[in-house]
């Protein structure tokens, strides 16, 4: 039963769920930047290179045959996801970047001095009242 126990302690902790929900966001984040590059990217640098659509390269080492499907190296593929995960990569990049930024300026701000002890402010207090009274 200790076993089942610290699992579930475990599951439910923040950070767990967090990694979770991030893991989500980051494989819907992957289909966006993907359809991003093959839809809007790729094809103007295609135009660019003489009408090329880089998702039809590829190498065609063994022909289809009876049934078999061909043996090809798909380098179109290959580059298309090169540029999706620099996309990816940039894009965290500049996320990490403003959320250094936003830390380093918070632990920039200057901060309030410390409260008195309560002791202090009596004393405070005392020494005005006894001044007062002369």
């Amino acid at each position: 039963m200790g076993m089942l126990k610290e699992f579930k302690e475990f599951a439910v902790k923040g950070n767990v769920i967090d990694m979770a929900v991030g893991i989500i966001i980051g494989a819907a984040f992957g289909k966006i930047v993907s359809s991003f590059v093959g839809d809007v990217i790729m094809p103007p640098i295609g135009v660019l290179l003489g009408g090329v659509d880089f998702t039809n390269l590829a190498f065609i080492i063994k022909e289809a045959a009876e049934g078999a499907p061909a043996v090809v190296i798909s380098y179109g593929k290959f580059i298309q996801t090169v540029v999706d995960f620099t996309i990816i990569a940039f894009a965290i990049f500049i996320a990490v970047k403003g959320i250094n930024t936003f830390k380093r300026k918070e632990e920039e701000a200057p901060k309030a001095p410390p409260a008195p002890p309560v002791q202090e402010v009596l004393l405070a207090e005392i020494r005005d009242l006894l001044k007062n009274r002369k």
